[in-house]
C-alpha cells in the first residue's frame, strides 16, 4: 500500500499473468471510490483487505467502483463490496462484466475469420481458445452508469474522463486538472509497452471496420502530451513522472518497428501471419493474439501513412509495399 496523496491511495495486488502485479487505487471525496478492480482470486482478495485496513477502510466502506477497461486483471473483485451502488465504466466494458454471451461468439467468429484470412494455420487458431479461461478472473456484475470522454467522475468532481482506447477500446483514464495527475490504468506504462490489443469490429458491422489500435493509441499518446500531464498513476509498475520523454519514447518504438516491418516487404507481399513468425520467431507460436496483434498494429500505421497497401489473394490478406513511395 502506498498513499500518494490526502486523496488518493494505491493498493498492489498479486496476478497469475506474466504482467505481474497490477495497481488498484482508493480515491476519497464526497464516495469513497475504488478504480479499478484486480484479479478474480483469493490472494488478490486477501492482500487487497491487508492493505485497505492500513488506511482505515474495510470492503463494506467503498461505496462505488470505477473501472479504467475492461481487462481481467482490473475489473476481477466488483463482487465484493455489499456496499457499492455503483459501477461505473465505459459503456462496452458492460459486455465483459455480465457475460454477454452473443459478443463472446461475436469475438470468437472475428478472430477465427480474421486470422484465418490472414494465412494462420488451423492448429494455431486453438490457442485462441485460451483466451476463454481468462473469464474466469472477471468478476460479475452490471454497470449502473457509463462514462466517456469529457464526463466528470460521479463523486469526484475534480476528476475528467480522458478517452484513451488503443491497449482496449474500452479504455478511459482520469484526470485531475489541478495538479495534472492521470490515473492512467494501462495507457502509459513505466517498465513496459502497452501493447494496443485488436478487438472485433462492432455487431452488425463488416470485418473491414475493425478498429486500428495502434493508429487509437498513438493519437491518445500524443493528446496526453498536449494535456501537460505532470504524473501518471499507472495500472503496473512505478509511477511515470513528467512523462512527455516516455511517450516518445514508445511513439518512436512504434516507428521503428514499423520500418522493419517496411523492410520486410522488400522481396514482395506477404501474408501478416509470415510477418507475425518473421517479426517474433521465438514467440508466435505460443501467443499468437498478442504478437498478431501487434504485426497488425505495425501494418495499420504503415497503411495510414501510403507506404503500403493490402489485397486479398487466394483466399489470403496480403501485403505489399505502395509503388513509387
Amino acid at each position: 500500500m502506498k498513499v500518494i496523496d490526502k486523496t488518493i491511495s494505491q493498493i498492489t495486488l498479486p496476478t497469475p499473468f506474466a504482467v505481474g502485479d497490477v495497481h488498484v487505487y482508493i480515491l476519497e471525496g464526497e464516495l469513497l471510490s475504488l478504480i479499478d478492480a484486480g484479479v478474480k482470486t483469493k490472494e488478490a482478495w486477501e492482500a487487497f483487505q491487508i492493505q485497505l485496513k492500513e488506511i482505515g477502510y474495510g470492503p463494506n466502506d467503498i461505496e462505488q467502483i470505477i473501472l479504467t477497461h475492461h481487462h481481467p486483471d482490473h475489473i476481477g473483485l466488483i463482487e465484493q463490496f455489499p456496499r457499492v451502488q455503483h459501477i461505473i465504466a465505459h459503456h462496452q466494458v458492460n459486455r465483459w462484466i455480465t457475460r454477454d454471451t452473443a459478443y463472446f461468439k461475436h469475438y470468437r467468429q472475428f478472430f477465427k475469420q480474421y486470422f484465418t484470412l490472414s494465412g494462420v494455420p488451423e492448429d494455431l487458431l486453438a490457442g485462441l481458445e485460451l483466451q476463454e479461461s481468462t473469464l474466469a478472473f472477471i468478476g460479475e456484475g452490471e454497470l449502473t452508469n457509463t462514462i466517456d470522454d469529457g464526463d466528470i467522475l460521479p463523486g469526484h468532481q475534480e476528476w475528467t474522463v480522458i478517452e484513451t482506447k488503443g491497449h482496449a477500446q474500452s479504455h478511459l483514464s482520469f484526470l485531475r486538472q489541478q495538479d495534472q495527475i492521470l490515473l492512467g490504468g494501462d495507457h502509459l506504462l513505466k517498465h513496459i509497452s502497452s501493447n494496443p490489443l485488436m478487438e472485433p469490429q462492432e455487431v452488425g458491422q463488416t470485418i473491414d471496420q475493425r478498429p486500428k489500435p495502434m493508429l487509437q493509441y498513438r493519437r491518445n499518446l500524443e493528446k496526453c502530451m498536449e494535456l501537460g500531464i505532470e504524473n501518471v498513476l499507472p495500472g503496473h509498475g512505478r509511477v511515470v513522472r513528467h512523462p512527455i520523454s516516455l511517450i516518445q519514447e514508445r511513439l518512436k518504438k512504434h516507428e521503428e518497428r514499423a520500418e522493419k516491418v517496411y523492410h520486410l516487404l522488400d522481396n514482395g507481399e506477404k501474408t501478416p501471419y509470415q510477418l507475425c513468425m518473421e517479426l517474433f520467431p521465438k514467440q508466435f507460436q505460443s501467443q499468437i493474439d498478442l504478437t498478431m496483434s501487434v504485426t497488425f498494429g505495425q501494418l495499420d500505421y504503415l497503411e495510414d501513412q501510403a507506404r503500403i497497401y493490402k489485397t486479398v489473394k487466394d483466399g489470403h490478406l496480403v501485403y505489399a509495399k505502395t509503388v513509387n513511395w
